[in-house]
């Protein structure tokens, strides 16, 4: 079955940003219509108490019930809205005055007692057909001696249309919000997003013949800046990783032609005519040293491609510094005396690590030093500790090394002194192996020529543990 494919960044941000946009308007005019609500109601709740004031007071001073039985249309005309409803009665009889165009049905009301000041406490709210809200209020006041009740009720027909085309135009402003913060975000997202377009047709176009291509950050915006500089930093370390593993391979098939020729040579020559027992046995006893440094190789190649999945193989545990180092110099103190040389060791100290491994890169280091030292010269191995890292040196007089040897010394199947390389057993991987062990115990090799003559490789490992006496 295909996968679903997911909605795009663009699409994805673009309907985000609009629906927070389409949300902040609809909050606002939701705030404003409420606004605008409580305004207009408010207005109408002074318009009423307002209308029964003046009327109230036109009853008690200038107007009496026989000048409104004789004309009652006096009081019709002066109402703002037809809609409106206006009633004054005297208790227990008929009115006098009654408007109300609607025939809305009035709610229950106290009789404001005359004389009291009128306040919004005193309206009581109603509705009509078509829930149209209502303010009414029920006043007393005396007219000639008499006690008349004014009723007065404002029903906000016309405050609900403008509120209902108030409402229509948010709703309008809600969807254009939506619709135009879409669009404009999915161009500008279009747009920004054009780094990230550009990368990708980059990453597509990588190959291993181009991996020396990189991303022009220059018009790169700062947010994708360091992406870009990743990006860039990770096709650096390809090509690196890349250059090396075509220079690893031609190394190999270059080391493993050569004892692989030298056998099928001496096999040919052994098969062009009858030899003696004698002469097969040496011919037997040649090929096994060509098989066993073809083994030897292919066990440093093993270590070296199983080196960097290898950290949490490790067996680390605190290693008391002089005995490794009495360990390997007793390993290596027969070879030594084969050429005329010693082995002197000093300093102490502990360090957590893998004793196997640990003891593997100095016996490298050893081993080195005694292959290319100078014969009848001294090699030393000291330990040097300091609060902060351990450092195990081996010293040796040898042939001076330019800058460039130095930088390959740690290098795959490089051999410094290629004078040796036919009659050497070294198979150039046992300095790459020395790296590849401290580089497992977060640690480093180093190499320096601290005078003429004198070359010396450094062990550095960090946080150690305090030094043993």
């Amino acid at each position: 079955m295909r996968a679903r494919r997911q909605p795009s960044l663009t699409l994805r941000s673009t309907l985000a940003f609009a629906v927070v946009a389409m949300f902040s308007v609809a909050s606002a005019g939701m705030y404003l219509y409420e606004t605008m609500k409580a305004s207009v109601m408010t207005r109408s709740d002074h318009a009423v108490l307002a209308r029964l004031d003046h009327f109230r007071k036109l009853l008690e001073y200038d107007l009496s019930l026989d000048t409104l039985r004789g004309s009652p249309q006096l009081f019709e005309n002066m109402l703002d809205s037809e809609d409106d409803i206006f009633i004054i009665a005297e208790p227990g009889r008929a009115p006098v005055i009654s408007v109300n165009p609607l025939q809305a049905h009035l709610p229950d009301m106290p009789v404001v007692p005359p004389g009291r000041p009128l306040n919004v406490n005193d309206l009581r709210s109603g509705s009509t057909k078509g829930d149209v809200p209502m303010r009414a209020a029920t006043v007393a006041a005396l007219s000639n001696g008499k006690t008349v009740h004014l009723t007065a009720a404002h029903l906000a027909v016309k405050e609900m249309a403008e509120l209902a085309n108030f409402r229509n135009r948010i709703l309008v402003a809600v969807a254009m919000a939506f619709l135009v913060t879409a669009l404009l975000g999915y161009l500008l997202l279009r747009r920004g997003l054009r780094p990230l377009r550009r990368m990708a047709e980059h990453a597509t176009a990588i190959t291993p013949a181009r991996l020396d291509s990189r991303m022009d950050s220059r018009d790169t915006p700062v947010e994708l800046q360091q992406l870009s500089e990743a990006y860039n930093a990770m096709l650096d370390r390809l090509a690196d990783g890349y250059g090396r593993l075509n220079q690893f391979s031609a190394d190999l098939a270059h080391e493993i032609r050569t004892p692989v020729g030298s056998l099928m040579g001496h096999c040919q020559v052994a098969l062009r005519q009858p030899r003696s027992v004698d002469e097969y046995q040496a011919l037997v006893a040649s090929n096994l040293e060509e098989l066993e440094r073809i083994s030897r190789m292919v066990e440093s190649i093993l270590f070296l491609a199983r080196a960097d999945d290898a950290q949490g193989a490790l067996n680390r545990q605190p290693l008391t510094l002089s005995d490794e180092l009495q360990r390997v110099t007793g390993y290596f103190e027969g070879l030594a005396e084969e050429r005329q040389m010693t082995l002197n060791t000093s300093g102490d100290g502990v360090v957590n690590a893998d004793p196997l491994l640990l003891r593997r890169a100095l016996s490298n280091l050893v081993a080195n030093a005694i292959r290319y030292a100078d014969e009848c010269s001294a090699i030393d191995i000291r330990v040097v500790q300091d609060p902060v890292q351990c450092r195990i040196e081996v010293e040796n007089q040898g042939p001076t090394l330019s800058e460039s040897a130095q930088g390959k010394l740690f290098d795959r199947f490089y051999r410094a002194d290629a004078s040796r390389h036919q009659s050497s057993d070294s198979n150039g991987l046992g300095l790459a192996i020395v790296a590849a062990i401290m580089q497992l115990h977060g640690g480093e090799v180093s190499v320096e020529q601290p005078s003429k003559g004198r070359i010396r490789f450094a062990l550095t490992f960090k946080h150690t543990g305090p030094l043993l006496r």
